[in-house]
């Protein structure tokens, strides 16, 4: 009798995720430490947030929340190792039925290649997920490389260690060619939703063309322009950043007033 039950696993290995890896043989560092760089996210009461905890509360619950998903969060570091791992521990896991869990809660990594960004491989969660994973892929030859890791759209992450070969070199990456931050603000679209991978998501993509550091701040059905938020990104720009891309469709000319004293038609 054939059983027709059988986990796809079973039939074809390429679809097999590993529960855990083999550690022997490898350092592990917290990205917290030197000499990685954070892009996009940073490190408040245990998880990786876009926006400060005290002024998303204000905002709305919607934006407090989605907050804390890491979209747009990045990792830069450059190494000789051939195998690079990643162990994720995590405190809300994005699984939807629409929606890829590589895309919502997997990580990406792209190598940089004489100055052009190219993907290397998906750290790909198990189905059975429930509060990280942990993943290894192998690279090719042992030449020192520049890596970007970029960070789930829909989970929230409390923490992120980064596995190399023992003995190997772990160095500071090079800063973007444009250093000012381009803040992105709306909704679904904008936090990354239904992407099959972080690094799909439209800002991902133009900061890996143009060699430019973004803040994602997508709230997936929380674009409301509230003036809180319009007050938190004009600051933002005013301090710090280059420009502002919405894709807002909903009281978009209340929110260009809200934010006049920053933008200019």
């Amino acid at each position: 009798m054939f059983d027709l039950k059988k986990d796809i696993s079973e039939l074809d290995p390429n679809f097999a995720v590993k529960p855990a890896i083999e550690k022997s043989g490898m350092s592990f560092y917290s990205i917290d430490d030197e000499p990685f760089r954070i892009y996009g996210v940073f490190k408040e009461n245990g998880c990786y947030r876009r926006m400060p905890e005290s002024t998303a509360r204000l905002v709305s619950d919607g934006v407090y929340s989605l907050s804390a998903n890491a979209a747009g969060g990045r990792v830069r570091f450059k190494t000789d190792s051939e195998h690079i791992s990643v162990i994720v521990k995590m405190n809300s896991i994005g699984k939807m039925p629409h929606f890829p869990l590589t895309g919502s809660a997997g990580l990406d990594f792209y190598v940089n290649c004489g100055g052009e960004e190219r993907y290397a491989g998906t750290f790909v969660p198990p189905f059975d997920i429930t509060d990280g994973f942990e993943a290894t892929a192998v690279l090719s030859g042992g030449q020192m490389r520049e890596i970007t890791i970029f960070l789930p759209t829909y989970s929230t992450l409390s923490q992120l260690l980064i596995g190399i070969d023992s003995g190997c070199c772990l160095e500071k990456a090079d800063g973007y060619r444009i250093p000012k931050p381009v803040v992105y603000y709306g909704s679904s679209i904008t936090q990354g939703g239904c992407s099959s991978r972080p690094g799909n998501a439209y800002q991902s993509i133009i900061s890996r063309r143009l060699s430019c550091d973004f803040i994602n701040l997508g709230f997936s059905g929380n674009e409301k322009g509230e003036q809180v938020m319009a007050d938190y990104i004009s600051d933002l720009i005013c301090r710090r950043s280059f420009m502002i891309m919405t894709t807002m469709r909903r009281q978009r000319s209340t929110f260009r007033k809200r934010m006049s004293k920053c933008l200019k038609p």
